[in-house]
């Protein structure tokens, strides 16, 4: 049973950063694909960054472009999302998600594609 732990999230003012962390534990350690996803209630949720293991490509939402960096230590066992630039509007519930599929780029971007989730931790953009 794979699981994903995320760090916790936190309240910053705007300009400022934070860097969120995810760990798999569980059967397949080395999953294909790890992802940040968010959501603000009533809305869905939306993707935010992907990296892909086996060629380290990775895709970012425009909202976050030049911003956020997604990264993954060397086993691929922990996924890290930087942020930087924080704006109010970055204010979410954020997901960390994973597949053991390789799936094309454009698939990455795609929350149904993923089949483990964390359990999400709240970021907070405010003065």
């Amino acid at each position: 049973q794979v699981s994903l732990v995320e760090s916790a999230g936190g309240v910053v003012q705007p300009g400022g950063s934070l860097r969120l962390s995810c760990e798999a534990s569980g059967g397949a350690l080395n999953m294909a694909i790890m992802a940040w996803f968010r959501q603000i209630p009533g809305k869905e949720r939306e993707f935010v960054a992907a990296k892909r293991r086996s060629d380290g490509h990775t895709a970012y939402a425009d909202s976050v472009k030049g911003r956020f960096t997604i990264s993954r230590d060397r086993a691929s066992k922990v996924a890290y999302l930087q942020m930087n630039s924080l704006k109010p509007e970055d204010t979410a519930v954020y997901y960390c998600a994973a597949t053991s599929t390789n799936y094309i780029v454009s698939a990455m971007r795609d929350k149904e594609r993923y089949s483990y989730w964390g359990q999400g931790t709240q970021v907070t953009v405010s003065s």
